[in-house]
């Protein structure tokens, strides 16, 4: 196999990774599949990539080391197989302990003798291990090379109440503005990344441009627009979560306050992405038969996508390992009833410990390579192997998992797929979300068979 990949069909294409918290070293496992299957010289393949919370800290790592796509792997892998939950958040039993009563004492006092704490935790530890592993400054030399289009990620401003995507890219790609959430260039910087994975009450909020930021999960409605305004027409999504794995069914109870936490995480992180790829099936049906625009005079425009999902519950792989975790943490969980029964959504969220990341890593490679000609396929600009499903959704909630594919079906012009020259990133771009579709109408997808 060559160092450059052959040619395929037209477009850009993007690389989403949503938020997901621990779960996020899914993601890891799947980029080391497809750095596998490239050359092992190759350079990034993702001309835009995009990312949320700690999606986003994946997404950086590729984009400072675009140079190398196996180098930039490569060292995701190293951090993540390694974690340790006090390198993410101190989890001693006294910073753990100060933590409590300083709350307790904020509300008994009401806030007079002592103020409440920005956050339950203290993340220090993990801006130090990532200001200790990437350059930032690399960013602009690998855009200037042409070995990258552009990088997002996403945070959550407090006082605007909007979700900006802040990018570094091209200097043609032009920022956007929609209600409630933005596209901003910028220099991207530690504390950008800092933000985007303040994840609420856990991690305090990040200071930029006299606004606190938090996670970019939060107000992220649409988590595949900023791949689609900086250009992409093709995106591969790496999810966190797979609906087709059916909840146990406990007796009825009230649900403890981990339960809760967990259950809020797992909307904020998850929820967004199957909103979207249900939104973008519905507009690549209405645009193949032949609806361009909407009643309001917005362009339709079609996306390809495929989608690599877990193929085994998260939540139930965490709970194989509450049992490596810090003691003081482990009583604290226990205490907010996150260790028993169905507390399994907050503890893989929280879970950054290398026994865990591991195993998910593990996953996320076997997932890939089960669909490995389509995934490379798709990636060179091809095409997936098609069904006569009538909706993704279905599918997922069937128990059908792993990689699928929605179709775009363009029409085949020459260049290279992933440097192929840009449109204007807001020209000619229906913003998923925003259309009035009327009634549902799925689009045909492709189901990548394993």
């Amino acid at each position: 196999m060559s160092d450059e990949l052959p040619p395929g069909s037209p477009g850009r294409l993007g690389l989403v990774l949503p938020g997901g918290g621990a779960r996020a070293a899914y993601q890891v496992g799947v980029l080391r599949a497809i750095a596998d299957l490239l050359p092992a010289r190759a350079s990034n393949p993702f001309p835009v990539v995009t990312g949320t919370s700690a999606g986003a800290v994946n997404a950086i790592a590729i984009a400072v080391y675009a140079e190398r796509f196996r180098v930039a792997v490569g060292n995701l892998e190293r951090v993540w197989r390694n974690f340790q939950v006090n390198q993410v958040f101190k989890s001693d039993s006294v910073s753990l302990l100060r933590s409590m009563l300083h709350w307790g004492l904020a509300m008994f006092t009401g806030g007079l003798l002592l103020l409440p704490p920005k956050s339950l935790l203290d993340n220090s530890p993990l801006r130090e291990l990532l200001g200790a592993q990437f350059d930032f400054e690399r960013i602009g030399r690998a855009i200037a090379a042409g070995q990258i289009d552009a990088v997002t990620i996403a945070a959550a401003g407090y006082t605007s109440a909007r979700s900006v995507s802040f990018f570094q890219g091209r200097p043609d790609i032009e920022p956007w503005k929609r209600l409630r959430r933005a596209g901003e260039p910028t220099q991207l910087s530690l504390d950008h990344l800092m933000a985007s994975v303040a994840v609420p009450f856990l991690f305090p909020p990040v200071l930029m441009e006299g606004e606190y930021f938090g996670d970019g999960s939060m107000r992220q409605a649409n988590p595949f627009s900023p791949a689609i305004h900086l250009g992409a027409d093709r995106l591969l999504v790496i999810a966190t979560r797979n609906d087709a794995h059916a909840v146990a069914q406990n007796a009825p109870g009230i649900p403890t306050f981990g339960q809760i936490f967990g259950y809020m995480l797992d909307a904020l992180f998850t929820d967004g992405v199957y909103s979207d790829v249900e939104r973008l099936t519905q507009i690549n049906r209405l645009v193949d038969q032949g609806v361009t625009t909407t009643a309001g005079g917005t362009s339709l425009k079609k996306i390809d996508l495929m989608a690599v999902v877990p193929s085994r519950d998260l939540s139930e792989i965490a709970r194989h390992h509450v049992g490596v975790l810090p003691r003081g943490l482990r009583a604290l969980l226990r205490a907010m009833g996150a260790t028993h029964s169905g507390g399994g959504q907050l503890m893989s969220y929280l879970l950054f410990q290398d026994s865990y990341t591991r195993e998910l890593m593990a996953l996320g490679y076997q997932d890939a390579m089960r669909c490995s000609e389509q995934l490379l396929e798709f990636i060179r600009g091809g095409t997936a192997q098609s069904t006569s499903a009538t909706g993704m959704m279905r599918r997922l909630v069937e128990g059908d998992a792993g990689g699928i594919h929605v179709p775009a079906r363009q029409e085949p012009r020459r260049g290279d797929p992933g440097r192929a020259p840009a449109e204007d990133a807001t020209s000619g771009e229906t913003e998923l979300g925003e259309t009035a579709l009327g009634e549902t109408a799925m689009a045909d997808t492709q189901q990548v068979t394993r």
